[in-house]
């Protein structure tokens, strides 16, 4: 008889998660009892919020427990339903874990369409991800026509759509990247109208030569220094969305930000958010997403990893810049 495989917490990591921190186990297949249902998970969607659900510190939303399933996204197919709004063979995405199968109520699940984009894409460019590069850069930033958006992790999962979000706008797009490959990849596939590759080492210098105008939006993924230069070629009244601080999960101490003068000086809005936060954009931020990937105005790409049992070491990779794009993991 099939199993279901599953990955759970087994301790809090100090520093660098490590494999050691997960514990893969079998466990029977859920059943559905009245109102609920089965999904078998199709895809699992790997993003650097959940380095802090691995933590027991203070944040926007609980920490996962040791022992429990480690949190994220799915996509997957109802297999077995007693609810009536949803019925078997539909597919749904939601929060349903590192899992094959998954039992739900309904709540917090979408039903999606599997004809309209690949359903991967669901946990991308047309999911949270995209969600989160819609919402952070038009509502938060509100770029104008001319102007210059600035994005960090620019061939992420999220900073890939901000830079096309921008180029759709009508403003020029740099892009932050680490590497040459990650840059031509930013310019040649995504549009972008220049890449910045902050490991060549003169980070300034490049930054100011892609920015001559300088910066009127920045859209922040990494923290730490390239935050810290970034704040150096940001214009008069010039807006930040504050979207992650990857730089920081891992390390012992948090980077001390040394440019916060810069904000004073340029009368700078910045405005930390998480997308969960704007329900009544959400939906319309993936409509609007799933229309421009099927019309091919926005690009994308995946890095997969194959089987549930990789997603631990496929995490760290992406943790550490390993992915182009967005990191899933393939389960069925």
């Amino acid at each position: 008889m099939p199993k279901n495989l599953q990955v759970l917490l087994a301790s809090r990591p100090t520093g660098w998660v490590e494999e050691s921190n997960f514990k893969i186990v079998e466990s029977e297949i859920p059943k559905a009892g009245p109102g609920e249902i089965v999904i078998r998970n199709h895809w699992l969607s790997l993003d650097p919020y959940m380095r802090g659900r691995m933590s027991a510190a203070k944040s926007y939303a609980a920490p996962v427990e040791i022992g429990e399933v480690m949190t994220g996204g799915t996509v997957g197919e109802i297999v077995e339903s007693q609810h009536p709004k949803f019925k078997p063979g539909t597919f749904v995405v939601g929060p349903l874990g590192w899992q094959l199968y998954a039992k739900s109520d309904g709540a917090g699940l979408t039903v999606v369409d599997a004809k309209a984009v690949p359903l991967s894409a669901y946990l991308g460019v047309c999911g949270m991800p995209g969600a989160t590069a819609y919402i952070g850069l038009l509502e938060h930033c509100a770029p104008k026509p001319g102007e210059t958006v600035l994005v960090s992790a620019a061939t992420g999962a999220v900073g890939g759509v901000v830079g096309q979000l921008a180029k759709l706008a009508g403003c020029r797009a740099v892009g932050i990247a680490g590497g040459p490959k990650k840059c031509d990849y930013a310019v040649k596939e995504l549009g972008f109208d220049a890449c910045v590759d902050y490991k060549a080492g003169k980070l300034l210098d490049d930054l100011k030569a892609a920015c001559p105008s300088g910066v009127d939006c920045y859209f922040e993924n990494v923290g730490g220094e390239v935050l810290d230069n970034a704040f150096r070629v940001l214009n008069p009244f010039s807006r930040v969305a504050l979207c992650g601080m990857i730089s920081d999960y891992n390390a012992p101490e948090p980077y001390g930000v040394k440019m916060l003068r810069a904000l004073l000086v340029n009368r700078v809005k910045l405005q930390g958010f998480i997308v969960f936060d704007r329900p009544d954009l959400y939906q319309r931020a993936v409509a609007r997403l799933v229309r421009w990937v099927a019309e091919g105005k926005i690009r994308y790409h995946e890095t997969v990893a194959d089987g549930l049992r990789n997603a631990p070491k496929a995490f760290i990779g992406m943790l550490k810049g390993q992915n182009l794009g967005k990191q899933l993991v393939k389960l069925v």
